[in-house]
């Protein structure tokens, strides 16, 4: 696997610990986090509760689940103690806000006191609501945006998500947190190991419900009740959410072209984490989505692996019956690997943040 010899492939499996915990549900997480990462949740505790913070840059690639390790560190430490910065959720949010000339002149007001670059806070803004997706803003725009949403924040550790986006942007991280005066926090750049094939699936089997938004995937995530249409011979998924009637789950449009729609996008991602885990001086960390099957059973336990679902239908009886087994694929390289739940991969991101901090 990429990186294996600088970053070792971590173990979750505990010696002494057989409990077989429920990672969905919160209680059993909870107990999960503590029995094989207590003295190390302790640490980050003691270092949050006086008063330190530090930066954390999430590098990956769209759909590697950035946003979920971290809630899973607000889940631990507290919405108080951590922050999530997504850029993108920056951006795509304000794209809507600045509808209001309000909010819109109070954005310009501050951007003409905090931007500095080579076109006008207006023409920034122009950028903005006319950009599509291929097209990147004004570094020194993200900049000022990303600032705006830090002084909301105010302290408390930050995950960052989105940022570097660009090759040029590499720079401008490195010497981020002063130019942001966002005292002398500690830095650290995180990279997540994901290979392309979990990426796919996720895409490719996405569902989403039409009436509250919730996602599911149909082969990854399933719902308690599932449904097989004769018609048109396809399973659905049904939601959970008891706020509203049942309804079937359904993908988004070019979700079935999976990773082929965002293949640019993938291949720039690989570029700056490359960029990035090339440069001295910076404090680096690796968390893999995934273990190769030869040493699964000997560095995690069954039930931190993502289980897959294939569906079966009884003409008979008209049930759907749901079959679970190991999520297995092959990697970026050819080895076949099993797919983690997010808890074990958020475990070697709690650990690995103690040993760079040197708690």
């Amino acid at each position: 696997m990429k990186y294996e010899k600088e970053f070792p492939l971590f173990k979750t499996k505990v010696e002494g610990i057989a409990k077989k915990f429920n990672l969905s549900d919160l209680n059993d997480r909870k107990a999960y986090f503590e029995a094989k990462a207590g003295d190390d949740i302790a640490k980050l505790k003691k270092y949050f509760d006086e008063g330190k913070t530090f930066i954390v840059y999430l590098l990956g690639k769209k759909n590697a689940g950035k946003g979920t390790y971290t809630k899973l560190l607000m889940e631990i430490f507290g919405r108080d103690k951590i922050a999530h910065l997504s850029v993108g959720d920056i951006v795509r949010d304000l794209h809507a806000a600045v509808e209001d000339e309000s909010y819109k002149k109070e954005l310009l007001d501050y951007l003409r006191k905090n931007y500095r670059g080579y076109i006008t806070p207006e023409q920034a803004l122009e950028a903005l609501l006319g950009r599509d997706q291929k097209t990147l803003l004004p570094n020194e725009f993200i900049m000022a945006l990303v600032k705006r949403e830090i002084d909301k924040i105010g302290k408390k550790t930050i995950f960052i998500d989105g940022f570097p986006r660009n090759l040029d942007q590499v720079s401008y991280s490195m010497f981020f947190k002063q130019l942001i005066d966002y005292r002398e926090d500690p830095d650290i750049f995180i990279a997540i190991d994901i290979p392309e094939k979990v990426i796919d699936e996720r895409m490719k089997y996405r569902r989403v419900c039409p009436i509250c938004h919730t996602p599911r995937n149909l082969k990854l995530f399933t719902t308690q009740d599932v449904e097989y249409d004769e018609k048109d011979e396809k399973f659905y998924l049904i939601c959970d959410n008891p706020d509203h009637e049942k309804s079937r789950m359904h993908g988004k449009e070019g979700d079935e072209m999976g990773i082929e729609s965002i293949r640019d996008r993938l291949e720039l991602d690989d570029k700056l984490i490359a960029k990035i885990f090339s440069l001295h001086g910076i404090q680096k960390g690796l968390i893999r989505n995934a273990v190769p099957v030869e040493k699964a059973k000997a560095y995690v336990d069954d039930y931190e692996i993502t289980p897959a679902y294939e569906y079966e239908y009884d003409q008979a009886s008209g049930k759907v019956k749901t079959i679970e087994n190991p999520f297995v694929v092959k990697d970026d390289e050819g080895v076949e690997v099993c797919s983690l739940l997010a808890p074990p991969v958020a475990l070697s991101l709690i650990r690995q943040l103690v040993e760079i901090l040197g708690l």
